[in-house]
Order: structure tokens, then C-alpha cells, then sequence
């Protein structure tokens, strides 16, 4: 029996008993009403799944009227419902005038028991399938919520800064692909968040994906997905980034360090709009907005043949670039505020306070890690603070912002430091490139690279 919840509504009693005794073998509840006029004061409608309409019920009357006026007032108190009208005159018009109407379906009478049943029957799944869908809509866009929120801020005021968030501005509204550059630490992923806040996609998802973190042999099952038993380890199907991002948008950060092998597949993707999975002969179209990101001079790379031209043109109609810190008049001091706020109040020290001359000392340095070294400076200040007072000695700076070759290193981390900045020069900032002169994989290098900038 399926758990449904009938109304039918005939002023012909002889109907409503033989479709009250028919329906309740295979309905959970079958109700009556004899009179149209008692639907305006029936007391739950949104309890009801399906209605069974008569469309004449004035003795001598047989246009529809009547039913097409009582379908539109019960469409206006609960348009969830599915109505299936009934009518003893079969005429087409007036069964595509009640299907315009909003009825699920028309019964004609007399009818076919089995038929009737198999109508009501697929009525209550179609239903059941749009509410299914519905809720799945609102689970989505409560996931897209949840993957969109980010309590991160783009602070400042300064000119450099507005000349970016202007420029954002302009190009958000567009489609066009977008690559963000500047130094690390800058914050070029919340630049690229913002440009997709202001994009017309701003309800979809905003995928984020580090390429330098990804190996090159899982390469094309993290951007494109793969099927179960494509490889060794492939125990199910997966969805790659490109696929998860469809409809939103896909920021690619740290682009600068594929291998060419590498740069051909995202290319083909980019080019083709639609992806391959790892395994799988079928294409998948994809409707992504595209943003780039790299610390990278990917033109002189292009020189050197250490990135595709083709590539570069695909990803740079509109390009980015996001200043360094120390190019931000005024903005050093705001970000100190903000986040001597955040992390007074996480490490319970709402009293404490940056003095004048700690300013001056924060104001004045050249800061080459940027707003991610500022952000770790004032936090591991306020962690080993010891009064409500933040003196310029409690800020420890590396004024020294490379490690001279003729003082020497210190330890063996400084030394590795040195090997890897060195290497990093000499290659543009590569990491392949610079990876390979070292003698270890592009991966071991970018965790050692990020384990230094934590």
C-alpha cells in the first residue's frame, strides 16, 4: 500500500463510493467531498498528495468551467498538490486547457479501473520525484553556502589596493578567464574569491585547487575524475575538480609550476570545455569560469620554453596583479589592527594593545612574506606576550631577508633555505625546473617550501 493521501471531489455520490472502495487498497487514506464549495474550508491541504477533480458538476453543464475554477483555486492554496481532473466529455481542448491549468493529468469516465489506479499511481511518483528534486536544490545550495563562506577579508585602503578592487570590479560581471599574479603571501586567492563573489555565478561554487600540491600522476583524476578500476588504487568512481566546479567557478592556484606535459592536458580541457575521466572514452561538458594564479613570470617562461604560449593566451584575457605589502601605503597598520583583533580574542588577551613604537617597526619593514608573514608575526607576538603591551621587541623580523653566502648559514635548515631560494631564482621561480637542479621531485620541494611558510 503506498503511503499516499487521496481527495476526490464529484457531486455524483455513486462516484465517490466506487472510487473511495477502489482507492483504499492501494492508498494509505482516501477522503471525499461531494460538494466544491466545502474546498475552501478543507481543513489541510498540504497533507494531501493527490486530488481527483470532477470538471462539471451543474446538472446540464459540460464545458469545464467549473472544474477549471475550482483546479485554479486549489493550485493557489497548495500548488505542491497534483489534481487529475475527471470529466464524462472527452473533448481534447479541454484537456490541454486543464493540463495549461496546472492538472497533473484527465481521466475520462467511465473509466478503466486499472488505468485509473496507474494514473494516480504515477501522479504520487511524479510528485514525489519533483519534492525529492527540491530537496536536493536546497541541500545544494545550502552546500554551495557552506563551501562558499570564508571569514577572510580583503582589509585595507590604500591606492594600490583600491586600483585592484576596481579593476576586480569591472571584470567580475564578465566571463572572461582571469590570471591573478604577484608575490607569495599577497593574497591573490582572495583576490580570485572576490571576483567570483561579484560574478554572476556568485550562487554556484567556487572550487579551489593548489596545483603545486598535486604529483603529476594524479594529475588528470584530480582535474578530471576518474572510474572505478582505472587504476591500482581506483576503488570507485571519482569527480574531478573540473566537474565539481561545473556551473562555478575554478580558481588554479600556483599554475606556474606544471610540467609541459601537464600544461597540454589543462589546455585541452580549457579549449574543448569538456573533460575525460581517467578510464572513461566518454567526454563530459564543463561550464566553469576559469581563474589562474601564479608568482610566476610565466612571459619569460614562455622565452624559455617552460610554459605553453598557447596556454598563457587561454588563461590571461584579463590579468591581475596583486601588489606586495610594501607597496600598500598605510594598509600595514590597518592589517596589524585587524589582526591583533582576531587573535586577542581566539587567544583570550582583549587588553592588549601595539605601542607607537612597535608601529613604526611594523610600518618600516619591507615584509617579503607579505600579509601571511605579517599575519604569523602578530600571532606568535600576542602568543608570547607576557603584559597588555606590545613592544618592538616582542615583533621578531628577519631583517635580514636572504641568507648571505659569505656569513654563512647557520644550521642545516638555513642552509636548505638558502640551497632551495637560490635554485628558485636561478629558475624564475619554476619549481620544476628548480626541483630537478636540486635533485628531488617538484613535490618534495613544495612541502618543503610550504613548511617554511607556515
Amino acid at each position: 500500500m503506498i503511503d499516499a493521501n487521496i481527495l476526490v471531489i464529484d457531486d455524483n455520490k455513486s462516484v465517490l463510493s466506487a472510487l473511495e472502495i477502489l482507492l483504499q487498497f492501494e492508498f494509505k487514506s482516501v477522503n471525499t467531498i461531494s460538494n466544491p464549495n466545502q474546498i475552501p474550508s478543507y481543513p489541510d491541504f498540504t497533507a494531501l498528495d493527490i486530488i481527483l477533480l470532477d470538471m462539471n458538476f451543474s446538472a446540464g453543464v459540460n464545458t469545464g468551467n467549473e472544474g477549471l475554477y475550482w483546479l485554479r483555486e486549489i493550485k493557489k492554496k497548495a500548488p505542491h498538490i497534483s489534481v487529475i481532473m475527471m470529466t464524462a466529455y472527452g473533448a481534447v481542448e479541454l484537456a490541454v486547457e486543464a493540463l495549461k491549468e496546472g492538472a497533473s493529468d484527465f481521466i475520462l469516465k467511465p473509466w478503466s479501473n486499472e488505468r485509473l489506479i496507474t494514473t494516480v499511481k504515477t501522479a504520487f511518483n511524479l510528485r514525489k520525484a519533483q519534492n525529492e528534486v527540491k530537496h536536493l536544490r536546497k541541500k545544494e545550495s545550502s552546500l554551495k553556502q557552506v563551501i562558499n563562506h570564508n571569514k577572510e577579508y580583503i582589509i585595507g585602503n590604500s591606492k594600490t589596493l583600491n586600483s585592484v578592487l576596481t579593476l576586480v570590479r569591472k571584470v567580475a560581471k564578465t566571463s572572461v578567464n582571469v590570471l591573478i599574479t604577484g608575490e607569495n603571501g599577497t593574497g591573490k586567492e582572495l583576490i580570485a574569491r572576490e571576483v567570483h563573489n561579484l560574478s554572476l555565478r556568485e550562487n554556484e561554487v567556487f572550487i579551489p585547487v593548489d596545483m603545486g600540491s598535486i604529483s603529476e600522476s594524479l594529475f588528470e583524476s584530480e582535474l578530471f575524475g576518474h572510474v572505478k578500476g582505472s587504476f591500482t588504487d581506483a576503488k570507485g568512481d571519482r569527480i574531478g575538480k573540473f566537474e565539481a566546479a561545473n556551473g562555478g567557478t575554478l580558481f588554479l592556484d600556483e599554475i606556474g609550476n606544471l610540467s609541459l606535459q601537464t600544461q597540454a592536458k589543462l589546455l585541452s580541457a580549457i579549449q574543448n570545455k569538456e573533460i575525460v575521466k581517467v578510464g572513461s572514452n566518454k567526454t563530459i561538458p564543463v561550464d566553469i569560469r576559469l581563474i589562474c594564479a601564479t608568482n610566476c613570470n610565466l612571459e619569460k617562461m614562455v622565452a624559455d620554453g617552460l610554459f605553453r604560449e598557447d596556454l598563457l593566451y587561454r588563461i590571461n584575457t584579463i590579468s591581475i596583479e596583486v601588489p606586495p605589502l610594501r607597496e600598500r601605503d598605510g594598509d600595514i597598520l590597518v592589517l596589524s589592527d585587524f589582526f591583533l583583533k582576531k587573535f586577542t580574542s581566539k587567544y583570550g588577551k582583549p587588553q592588549l594593545k601595539i605601542n607607537q613604537k612597535a608601529e613604526e617597526k611594523l610600518n618600516s619593514y619591507g615584509w617579503p612574506g607579505n600579509i601571511r608573514e605579517l599575519l604569523h608575526a602578530i600571532e606568535r607576538a600576542v602568543i608570547l606576550s607576557e603584559g597588555n603591551i606590545l613592544s618592538p621587541d616582542d615583533f621578531i623580523l628577519n631583517t635580514n631577508t636572504t641568507i648571505s653566502l659569505q656569513k654563512g648559514p647557520n644550521t642545516l635548515g638555513e642552509m636548505e633555505q638558502l640551497m632551495i631560494a637560490n635554485a628558485l631564482n636561478k629558475n624564475n621561480g619554476n619549481y620544476s625546473a628548480a626541483a630537478e637542479q636540486l635533485g628531488i621531485s617538484r613535490q618534495t620541494l613544495y612541502n618543503k617550501i610550504k613548511k617554511e611558510n607556515k
